[in-house]
């Protein structure tokens, strides 16, 4: 009996213990699931990986006598990735093979005929159409362009403009290339938005410059207590609200946004992920219930508390984006309409962790992030779960709406409770015209926007369809009673013209 006892009393102790620790995995959801998404009341969900680490780059495996440092940035032109090494002044350049392998083609460290030649803390970086090479050289002062040789071609310095305070310094951060070789230049304590120059090097203006906004102590502050000299510094000294830029295939600029407050992502106004036209505004498209912010919810009093904050963005040919946090060292991607897809990655220095990701670019469907502590970069490519999503995508967007519909399907197979397919799959239906049977999926997704724009159709095509039992019911419930209503009325008519004939 005792032993028996004794069994229990241990059974009960492991119970327990195990209730407690699926109590605290639950209070850091976060750490104990890689891949994950939310539902439509904002709980964490965990999902199959929709990427899987492929390799890990580092300075060894490319054969480099002096280690990188402190590298800053990435940029993927065709079949080679540029590395820029801002810790040793130099741009690596690598060539990925038909295997997935990495060599180093080149190692740039100075430009022919420019003044000076080598770099100091080169940035970023990134190529025309016609493969010149652009460099932000921050503290050289300058954007220097170069041809496929390294020759130097142009140089892009401070504007002499009285738009741009004189008293800054030019400290090229980050910058993009158009099509027709426009350069647009993100600078450090440039708060008015992008400097735009012509391809020809004409500094004409600022281009996405995010409103000012004051609460009335400042604005009282600013105008009665302080003098005009006060004002001028202060605003000179307020950062640049974007963190990085990136361009897409048809010419617009998403830009990150690190400076904000919690409580103004609670209704839209941080946006911390923008995509901004030639004038500047924004235009990012946003049909979740939730706009794409990175993590909904974070652990009170953990180490990594607070709002995602997106270091880098990048956007793969179908205009699916995908941003990395700097937060949490997480990468979260979204499709067009703003829904997100997937969230996965976290802190640390195992195999896909960072401990400090600055970096997203894209190689197809392939993911690369730099790490600048661990100085690597990390190649992910998309699991048999990320491809149907993404081929679920592309159908889509080819109008081949029945496949995209077989496709979304096959994605629940994996991930029954993936509101992204149920809304992938109503979509597909309502270009179909099968209006009813996408309300179902749009009901499923609690996706109140488009169920309601179903059911306009839904509604439009129920009533032409039965407008003519419609017209005849009305006829028989309006124009019929008036009829009897007449009969009976000249019935009574007759019969009073014969009883006063009687009666006579």
């Amino acid at each position: 009996m005792k032993h028996i006892k004794r069994i229990l009393s241990l059974a009960l102790a492991a119970l327990l213990l195990l209730q407690m620790g699926t109590a605290l995995a639950a209070d850091d959801g976060f750490s104990a699931t890689y891949t994950y998404n939310y539902d439509y009341w904002g709980d964490l969900r965990e999902s199959p990986d929709a990427y899987r680490v492929d390799q890990v780059v580092y300075s060894v495996s490319l054969g480099l006598d002096q280690p990188m440092r402190k590298p800053q940035s990435l940029y993927v032109h065709e079949n080679e990735l540029y590395i820029c090494d801002t810790g040793n002044n130099r741009i690596l350049q690598l060539h990925r093979d038909e295997k997935k392998q990495f060599s180093l083609v080149r190692i740039i460290d100075k430009i022919n005929g420019a003044e000076p030649e080598t770099f100091n803390s080169p940035n970023d970086l990134a190529l025309d159409p016609e493969g010149n090479l652009y460099v932000c050289d921050t503290n050289n002062n300058r954007v220097i362009k170069a041809d496929k040789n390294l020759n130097c071609l142009q140089s892009f310095t401070k504007p002499q403009d009285t738009t741009f305070d004189q008293n800054l310094s030019f400290l090229p951060s980050k910058l993009v290339v158009d099509s027709t070789g426009r350069v647009f230049v993100l600078a450090t304590h440039v708060n008015k938005g992008l400097v735009k120059y012509e391809a020809d090097g004409t500094f004409t203006g600022f281009v996405g410059a995010n409103t000012v906004k004051y609460n009335m102590w400042e604005y009282i502050w600013k105008t009665f207590f302080t003098t005009k000299e006060q004002r001028a510094q202060q605003a000179a000294f307020v950062p640049t609200e974007y963190e990085n830029i990136y361009i897409d295939q048809e010419g617009f600029i998403y830009a990150t946004n690190i400076v904000f407050s919690e409580y103004d992502l609670l209704y839209d106004v941080a946006k911390p992920i923008r995509r901004l036209n030639s004038i500047g505004s924004d235009i990012l498209i946003k049909n979740d219930r939730y706009p794409p912010i990175g993590d909904l919810v974070w652990v009170e009093g953990s180490q990594d508390y607070g709002p995602s904050r997106f270091k880098d963005i990048t956007v793969l040919d179908n205009d699916i984006y995908i941003a990395v946090d700097r937060t949490r060292g997480r990468l979260f991607g979204y499709d067009p309409q703003g829904i997100m897809l997937w969230a996965f990655g976290t802190k640390g220095n195992s195999e896909g962790a960072f401990l400090s990701a600055v970096s997203v670019e894209h190689m197809g469907t392939d993911l690369m992030v730099l790490d600048e502590n661990e100085c690597s970069v990390t190649v992910f490519t998309p699991t048999e779960y990320g491809n149907l999503i993404y081929q679920a995508n592309n159908e889509y967007l080819k109008g081949d709406y029945d496949g995209s519909a077989d496709t979304w399907r096959e994605v629940l197979k994996l991930n029954a409770n993936y509101n992204s397919a149920f809304i992938g799959i109503g979509r597909a239906l309502m270009r179909q015209e099968q209006y009813g049977e996408a309300m179902n999926y749009f009901k499923m997704a609690h996706d109140r926007e488009n169920y309601g724009r179903a059911y306009r159709y839904y509604r439009k095509i129920l009533v032409e369809k039965n407008i003519g039992w419609a017209v005849a019911v009305i006829v028989v419930l309006v124009v019929v009673p008036l009829v009897i209503r007449k009969v009976k009325s000249t019935k009574e008519e007759v019969e009073a013209y014969e009883q006063r004939k009687i009666a006579h």
